[in-house]
């Protein structure tokens, strides 16, 4: 008997010491943790940017496969009401009355897709985290895609959404973050040189949908922002350098 309970007092100490061991690792991991999420936020300096406006007349341009129909693109006065405007551009006057107005003429049903494309590709400074634009789909089960070219110059596309919805409706996407080995995925950063990064908009794509491919498509785009890292910008040696000659 006494030694049954000897086994039983051992076995509660060691369940006791178990569960100390298991919360001081916890407590270890969490610290870590938590340091670590401190450490990265405190090497970020996240801001709201825009990145164009649709002011420019002729900047924008659409195509279609002359197989499929006609694409027009200009602009047109207005935009979306419930648009809050960024705090750092309250005072600068900056225009921001028109917005991108295209129209597609269906020659026949099909699977199709159209493209609007700047006249050059727009840079986004900074690490970008994530891309919006306000769009009117006119309720269509079209589909939005924002086209992209990385740090290497090579393309990608990220999907925004449906364009199956009344007025406007801001779309946003999330820019994945690039491979730890600095070369895969969408990589907006050159380890090796602070002062270039970032991607740039190379236009967008319109993906049709077969069954609502007839007569004429109306789609409105305005104010392209992005939310993007700018502590690698303000962290650059004042004495260094510039690799451009």
């Amino acid at each position: 008997m006494k030694r049954y309970v000897l086994v039983m007092m051992f076995l509660a100490a060691a369940g006791l010491l178990s569960a100390q061991q298991a919360a001081n690792q916890q407590e270890e991991v969490g610290g870590t943790n938590a340091n670590q999420l401190g450490i990265d936020a405190a090497q970020q300096k996240l801001k709201e940017i825009s990145v164009d406006k649709f002011e420019n007349e002729g900047f924008w341009r659409s195509f279609i496969s002359s197989d499929t129909g006609y694409a027009i693109t200009r602009l047109f006065s207005g935009g979306p009401a419930g648009k809050e405007p960024i705090e750092d551009e309250a005072d600068l006057n900056i225009p921001d009355k028109f917005v991108l107005g295209t129209r597609i003429d269906f020659l026949h049903r099909g699977y199709a897709s159209a493209y609007l494309y700047p006249t050059r590709p727009i840079p986004i400074e900074g690490v970008t985290k994530t891309i919006s634009v306000w769009a009117a789909g006119r309720n269509f089960d079209h589909e939005l895609s924002i086209l992209l070219q990385d740090f290497f110059g090579r393309s990608f596309e990220l999907y925004m959404g449906k364009l199956n919805f009344q007025g406007w409706k801001k779309l946003t996407v999330a820019v994945p973050p690039q491979a730890l080995d600095g070369k895969n995925g969408i990589v907006q950063r050159n380890y090796h040189y602070n002062n270039q990064m970032g991607i740039k908009v190379i236009g967008f794509r319109i993906d049709f949908d077969p069954m609502e491919t007839m007569g004429k498509y109306y789609v409105y785009l305005d104010d392209l922002r992005a939310v993007t890292d700018l502590f690698a910008e303000d962290d650059r040696d004042a004495d260094d350098m510039a690799d451009a000659w």
